[in-house]
């Protein structure tokens, strides 16, 4: 299952990717007598993801002939806009972390928080701070916790992931190499954070570590790698 939020009315609204287009869960609520949240957040924090998987799939005609929002059309949004926290694991890739001079962290991962003010959604403009000079883009692969958890086997992680989606993660790099003490800083101004544009639920993705996650600017790839590459793979990181 694939799930977006779209502009629709002035509201952002989760929708349901079919083959149309992204059809408004008020749509398929009001279609088939559901009830389901019809905001991201909501609908995640409901833990009724699978719920709404199994009535999608008995009400699949009636879904598949609902009207939809061409994706040409439709005005996507973030995800969504206040998580409780937004996690993000840094020098991950040795590639990556020679670029920058650094070596990947040893015993425990390199991290960093973002505030929920960094969100923005697909296409939406990424403002580069007077401050900096250097400022670049890595594409990163986001992992949305369904529930809350603590102290999770690793062997159970993905009983806590909701789906899986793709991030843009800005990094004023040019105050980063002057202290990393200003990681926080470098990573944290408004608009460094695209969030989004689908929600792809585990059952999707066949296999994780196969991923390949790419940074295209313009048509022209400026780093690929794949998931299996990482020093501490998403099941650790959970």
């Amino acid at each position: 299952m694939k799930l977006a939020t779209i502009d629709l009315d002035g509201q952002e609204q989760a929708a349901l990717r079919s083959g149309a287009g992204l059809v408004p869960l008020t749509r398929i609520n009001h279609l088939v007598g559901l009830d389901f949240p019809t905001t991201m957040l909501e609908l995640i924090r409901s833990e009724r993801l699978n719920d709404l998987k199994a009535r999608c799939a008995a009400h699949g005609s009636q879904i598949k002939d609902a009207p939809a929002v061409p994706i040409k059309d439709a005005a996507l949004g973030p995800l969504y806009r206040n998580p409780a926290k937004i996690w993000g694991i840094g020098l991950n890739y040795s590639e990556h972390a020679g670029d920058l001079d650094e070596s990947v962290p040893e015993g425990l991962p390199g991290s960093f928080n973002k505030p929920a003010t960094t969100i923005i959604g697909p296409g939406d403009t990424i403002h580069i701070p007077m401050m900096s000079e250097a400022t670049t883009a890595e594409a990163e692969l986001g992992l949305i916790i369904g529930k809350k958890c603590k102290n999770v086997p690793r062997e159970d992680w993905l009983s806590v992931v909701a789906g899986f989606t793709t991030i843009i993660d800005m990094t004023a790099e040019d105050i980063l190499r002057r202290n990393p003490r200003f990681l926080t800083l470098c990573k944290s101004f408004d608009s460094f954070f695209v969030f989004g544009p689908e929600l792809v639920t585990p059952d999707e993705v066949d296999d994780v570590l196969a991923l390949n996650v790419s940074t295209i600017h313009n048509g022209r790839t400026h780093a690929t790698n794949l998931v299996a590459n990482m020093t501490y793979p998403p099941d650790y990181l959970v």
